[in-house]
């Protein structure tokens, strides 16, 4: 979920002016200079966002372009133009610039959609000669479109940037069959190590581009292109989809069913798998500091989800317990490997491990607990998880006791024929009863059966005995002793109700 966030305007009809008075009319100078008031009013009282800032830089510039030729010169109006220009593409492509590789400007902004000229005329402003005084006037104007339709219209209507498509994202699958034929080849034979070295490093470095262009197609589909300063959404988004593709038959978890051999003694998965994807594991770890989280909460989804997503398309869809077993055991590794006890430690503290070990543990209680949905797939997987996590824990452990314990495999009651005619019959002795109370039958005595004088429409003749009333059910009469009383209040004594 993502936090909310500061706002200058008090409502998007604030906003809504402010886009009419910049966009409604090109040549209308005085709502221009009305919209340069407002943006600076809004910037003293708090932060613009970065598109903000760049209209407030190129409306200044391009009211000061339109005064007299004798109060600006040429040279002034460049430097200006050319200022705004490389900070309004600078601000856009910093952001997502993150990660140990860095990526180039022009792949950055061609995944926000920014024109590919705008890139080149900010790096001829900041390397080479000023652009002319034409060429800087139209690229204000092709960036004040840009703002408008990727800034104010989704920001005004974000319902219809949601429809938006989303940035092209390469599929990761390649890079993850290149990266295991290279270490199946290294595994195999530990001489041709400094060999592959280079081209192993050479696939990591894609990888964590990879993260950087999902991040950046992760905004664009969700109307929001990096605006404010908290990335943290984009980067859980793209290490959900790395997690996805890791996930799947044919990487963490082997093709061939006889190839997940579990080690004995421990809940590991299969040790050729290990040393596979762990150096891989471990080196997004060190860019990602949040991906052992990412990467148990997708496993656990893939393993409680009501479908089997592994399933092949001509199969019947029958789930497959050894991947699930294979995602349970790369979901326990993941916390363990990764907390403060582990080898590559990463999580902070113990008190963080045991954290994020509840959290699994109350995602596996609410889908194997009592009430939860049945599902088709085999829960064997998920409750030898609940197990392992829980450990020698012993809060932990009597969480999964309390939920053996009532999700143990009884037997529901079923309703038959003869409950429904007991429950008519006991509601005939019922209304016969007050029936009988109010035409005065009952007199004084002090304890009546209820159904002395009726014959219930039972399939038996027993029911018609003096003493068949519903159990459980008295008349009292006044020589008995009962008093009215509160409910819960003892009068010693006496009966009470």
């Amino acid at each position: 979920m993502k936090l909310p966030h500061r706002v200058p305007w008090a409502s998007t009809g604030e906003l809504d002016q402010l886009c009419s008075w910049i966009f409604a009319d090109e040549f209308d100078l005085e709502s221009k200079k009305n919209a340069v008031e407002r943006l600076s009013a809004w910037r003293a009282i708090t932060s613009l966002p970065h598109a903000l800032e760049s209209t407030l830089a190129l409306l200044t510039v391009i009211l000061q372009d339109n005064l007299p030729q004798s109060s600006s010169s040429a040279l002034l109006l460049r430097q200006s133009y050319a200022t705004a220009l490389i900070r309004l593409v600078n601000g856009l492509v910093d952001p997502l610039q993150s990660g140990a590789y860095a990526r180039s400007i022009a792949s950055i902004a061609a995944q926000l959609g920014l024109p590919p000229w705008l890139v080149e005329l900010r790096h001829a402003a900041t390397h080479e000669d000023l652009p002319s005084l034409e060429l800087l006037r139209d690229a204000a104007r092709e960036s004040m479109a840009w703002l408008l339709h990727n800034y104010f219209l989704p920001t005004l209507n974000p319902s219809a940037a949601a429809q938006a498509p989303a940035a092209q994202l390469q599929p990761l699958s390649p890079l993850l069959k290149q990266y295991r034929s290279l270490l199946k080849i290294t595994t195999r034979d530990a001489s041709v190590q400094a060999q592959h070295q280079p081209d192993i490093d050479a696939v990591q470095r894609s990888v964590q581009r990879w993260i950087g262009q999902a991040k950046v197609a992760a905004g664009a589909g969700a109307g929001d292109l990096a605006w404010d300063e908290d990335e943290d959404p984009k980067e859980r988004w793209a290490l959900e989809r790395l997690a996805d593709a890791l996930l799947e038959k044919g990487a963490l978890v082997p093709l061939s069913k006889k190839k997940r051999v579990f080690p004995a003694g421990s809940f590991l998965p299969p040790a050729a798998s290990l040393a596979l994807w762990t150096p891989l594991l471990t080196h997004i770890h060190a860019e990602h500091a949040s991906f052992p989280a990412v990467l148990v909460q997708r496993a656990l989804a893939h393993m409680l989800a009501s479908s089997p997503a592994e399933a092949d398309a001509d199969a019947d869809a029958r789930p497959d317990p050894s991947f699930d077993m294979c995602l349970a055991r790369w979901a326990f590794w993941a916390l363990d490997a990764w907390s403060p006890r582990g080898d590559h430690g990463g999580l902070g503290s113990e008190e963080a491990a045991l954290d994020g070990k509840r959290d699994v543990v109350v995602t596996l209680v609410n889908a194997l607990g009592p009430g939860a949905a049945d599902a088709a797939r085999d829960r064997k997987a998920a409750t030898a998880l609940l197990q392992a996590v829980c450990g020698n824990n012993e809060e932990l452990q009597d969480a999964t006791k309390t939920l053996l314990a009532h999700s143990s495999p009884a037997q529901a009651h079923t309703w038959a024929q003869g409950d429904v005619a007991e429950m008519d019959r006991r509601l005939h002795v019922l209304l016969s009863a007050e029936k009988r109370e109010a035409s005065g039958s009952d007199g004084d005595s002090s304890m009546t059966p209820l159904a002395q004088t009726s014959t219930p429409p039972a399939p038996s003749q027993s029911a018609q005995r003096p003493t068949d009333f519903a159990p459980g059910w008295q008349l009292l009469g006044e020589s008995s002793g009962w008093k009215h009383c509160p409910i819960g209040v003892y009068m010693s004594g006496s009966l009470v109700a």
